[in-house]
């Protein structure tokens, strides 16, 4: 074998090599991105977005009720502070 056969060879076996490694999800994600469109989110994508815009919801949700348990307890303590004080006995004034 001649050393201009085994290039010859290597080129061959690196083309087919490189033309089945880019007809797959790697070519098409590489053309997608030369295209402009890689920020477009895919079926998966969408799904990771909703769930994430779901759980900011409940997250909001749940820090107005904290609020308004924080408020309840503050307005509660507010109350049984004033009926901790000794109650006025009548003619020691």
């Amino acid at each position: 074998m001649q050393p201009g056969d085994v290039l010859g060879l290597l080129i061959l076996v690196g083309g087919i090599a490189s033309v089945i490694i880019l007809r797959g999800p790697l070519g098409r994600a590489l053309a997608e991105r030369l295209a402009g469109r890689a920020g477009a989110p895919d079926a998966a994508g969408q799904r990771a977005l909703d769930v994430a815009e779901r759980t900011a919801a409940e997250m909001d949700e749940l820090r107005g009720r904290l609020a308004e348990v924080e408020e309840r307890q503050d307005f509660t303590e507010r109350v049984l502070a004033r009926h901790k004080e000794p109650p006025a006995i009548e003619g020691e004034r």
